[in-house]
């Protein structure tokens, strides 16, 4: 069965070290996605979803503008971010994927550790969905996100490893 991402009802959110002290929270508006999932053949799910790099928000303009900027994303030269399961594996109650991420151009392989997905029900306007949660944790140096300052009393401005968390609601295509 093939599902839709609803990017109405769905999230691509990330957090990341600042300051050595605390921790930042930013997420992406625009994402959209296709699942092909059958709940009796879960092992032979694929997936994949793009992320429109340009739709980062983290509540402070001025570090959304840099975010985009070829010190991190260089959204004017690498429009989307991208994931594409390679392999399903049963793990717990949920799933581990396999995958490709690619950002500015590079890509690495990345696991999703997966919750989900939840049971079939009907929304009020007539469609099947599903929902599932996602996470992993990469090192965005992996991905030529390389930028950072030091700070006086030492360390650094942003930390390397970001934790990625998605919420996705699935329709099931007619």
């Amino acid at each position: 069965m093939k599902w839709t991402i609803d990017p109405s009802h769905s999230t691509a959110e990330f957090t990341v070290r600042h300051l050595m002290i605390t921790n930042v929270k930013g997420r992406f508006g625009k994402l959209e996605g296709t699942v092909e999932y059958d709940p009796k053949r879960p092992e032979l799910t694929k997936f994949e979803a793009t992320i429109d790099a340009a739709s980062i928000d983290t509540r402070d303009e001025k570090r959304d503008a840099h975010l985009r900027s070829p010190d991190f994303f260089e959204v004017e030269k690498y429009p989307t971010l991208t994931f594409r399961s390679q392999e399903i594996k049963k793990s717990g109650d949920g799933f581990t994927a396999l995958g490709e991420l690619t950002i500015r151009g590079v890509t690495k392989a990345v696991t999703l550790e997966i919750e989900g997905p939840t049971e079939e029900t009907k929304d009020p306007w007539g469609n099947t969905r599903i929902g599932a949660s996602a996470t992993a944790k990469i090192n965005r140096k992996d991905w030529g996100l390389n930028w950072n300052a030091a700070l006086e009393a030492g360390g650094v401005l942003v930390g390397e490893t970001v934790k990625i968390s998605l919420e996705v609601s699935l329709v099931q295509a007619k």
